[in-house]
């Protein structure tokens, strides 16, 4: 399915999401942004937001502009932020600060070498860590964008991404049921 198509399934109690995703997949309505982070930030959303039709619309929106390898990269920060956010999440929240100062013992090789450049690696770890609720995670990806030279309108765009493409999740899947 398109994502033309699968816009069309959105409710009209949702025309607001409809609208809104169409722009968050657009350079204007994500500045900072250019087309292959919008893609590759869309696509770890989507992932996380597991609901399987629109994982496939945005990949094949996704193709447009990533190689397979680069799809491989957003796929790559939707699996280690799975795994990350749990567990980041859990330390932080756990009013025992000893958790914190052990050492993970988690493989997170992906990072090193993620197939899609590094900073949009970030963008897409930054945005499916706001999907996840991990704070934690958010502060350490957010820190390194910005140390990197990505502006906060950058940042926000990708958070949008991950609202609206969550939002969608959610809504379809739901109204499929």
């Amino acid at each position: 399915m398109s994502l033309p198509e699968l816009r069309s399934q959105i409710p009209d109690y949702a025309k607001d999401l409809r609208l809104n995703l169409e722009s968050v997949l657009s350079d204007a309505g994500s500045p900072g942004l250019d087309g292959k982070r919008i893609r590759a930030i869309a696509l770890a959303c989507a992932i996380a937001g597991r609901h399987a039709p629109l994982v496939a619309a945005i990949e094949s929106f996704a193709a447009e502009q990533l190689s397979p390898e680069e799809i491989n990269g957003a796929r790559a920060a939707a699996a280690i932020m799975a795994m990350n956010n749990v567990y980041y999440r859990a330390t932080h929240l756990i009013q025992n600060d000893e958790y914190g100062k052990l050492r993970a013992g988690l493989r997170m090789n992906i990072m090193g070498n993620p197939g899609i450049d590094k900073m949009t690696f970030e963008l897409a770890s930054l945005a499916v860590s706001a999907i996840n609720g991990c704070g934690a995670c958010m502060d350490s990806h957010e820190r390194t964008l910005r140390q990197h030279d990505i502006t906060a309108q950058g940042v926000q765009s990708a958070l949008k991404i991950a609202a609206v493409v969550h939002a969608v999740a959610v809504t379809l899947e739901q109204s499929a049921a």
